[in-house]
């Protein structure tokens, strides 16, 4: 019965811990070739992610067959339906990956099914969006900015494996999305109420845009021109604000939540390493090592986190909307 129960409130947002791993892969990837280390971390924690993957959706689609209602709640959740399309950002991550590891063939497949799951879940999104009449100002979240990320994310295996004006198509709906979301985001932040204990991490998310972008608009025009410089600055201004902020976020409860300290720090550590290799500013590798040092220390505490919640039954439980 315990375990029935636990399977009913088994969340979507699990999925963060995945794309967390995801990002941390690649972090490894371009620490591994950049500062020559050859321990083969990055096959490991690749291993590990994609058998979590596996289970995760096994998992979800088990509680779909057994609690479809309950994805339906879930679904129709203004704050949860903003998780879904980690999905769609893991396959294209994987693409990232396996670009990595020379597998182009199965990176355009996960490519493909990246691309197709992120245009679906961008389109429903926003239909939801448009006509859903319960959506509120307390709703209004970083987490807003997860469905869009992954159209930014596109370009950056997208130009190894069609034409770039495919790539452009997906950067510049994140582009201008980001925007607009990055205003309506800060102006919740500062003129209404505080976000809820739990939604505190997100905080973390609104880094990731301008750090993904940099890199997916240097792929499209091979340059690191006024633009790309503006945009990877921008993600070391908030790097630098949340880390002033590291007694704040210490004080938190451990959340699933907490997870999305994770992607936003990879997409930072990879950008550094990318601004390093495009501009061979000696400065950017002290902060690139500096800041994976802290992603792995990151890493770590969420690991360790999250056993320790799922051995003390703090996670898959009823939640008090």
């Amino acid at each position: 019965m315990l375990k029935t129960l636990r399977l009913k409130n088994f969340p979507i947002s699990f999925y963060a811990i995945v794309l967390g791993l995801a990002g941390f892969t690649v972090a490894w990837q371009k620490a591994e070739e950049t500062f020559n280390i050859n321990y083969g971390i990055s096959s490991f924690v690749f291993i590990i992610m994609l058998l979590l993957f596996i289970l995760f959706s096994f998992l979800y689609l088990y509680k779909w067959k057994k609690f479809p209602d309950e994805v339906k709640t879930e679904f129709n959740n203004p704050i949860k339906i903003n998780f879904y399309p980690i999905i769609a950002k893991v396959f294209l991550l994987i693409s990232i990956i396996l670009l990595g590891f020379e597998m182009e063939y199965y990176s355009k497949i996960s490519w493909i099914i990246g691309v197709i799951l992120q245009f679906g879940f961008t389109l429903v999104i926003m239909s939801f969006w448009m006509h859903k009449d319960k959506f509120e100002l307390k709703h209004i979240s970083p987490a807003l900015f997860i469905p869009i990320v992954g159209n930014i994310l596109i370009p950056i295996a997208g130009v190894a494996h069609f034409s770039p004006e495919i790539s452009w198509f997906f950067f510049s709906i994140g582009f201008f999305l980001w925007i607009i979301f990055t205003i309506i985001v800060f102006n919740r932040i500062i003129f209404h109420q505080p976000l809820p204990e739990k939604l505190i991490p997100t905080f973390f998310i609104l880094m990731a845009p301008p750090a993904i972008g940099f890199i997916a608009y240097v792929k499209l025009t091979g340059s690191v021109d006024v633009f790309a410089k503006l945009m990877y600055y921008f993600s070391l201004f908030l790097f630098i604000v949340l880390l002033s902020q590291v007694k704040y976020f210490g004080k938190i409860k451990f959340f699933l939540s907490c997870w999305a300290y994770s992607f936003p720090l990879d997409a930072f550590v990879i950008a550094t390493i990318f601004m390093f290799h495009q501009t061979k500013w000696v400065f950017m590798s002290y902060l690139a090592q500096a800041a994976f040092f802290l992603l792995n220390l990151v890493i770590i505490f969420l690991t360790y986190s999250t056993i320790k919640a799922i051995s003390n039954k703090q996670i898959c439980v009823e939640e008090n909307e």
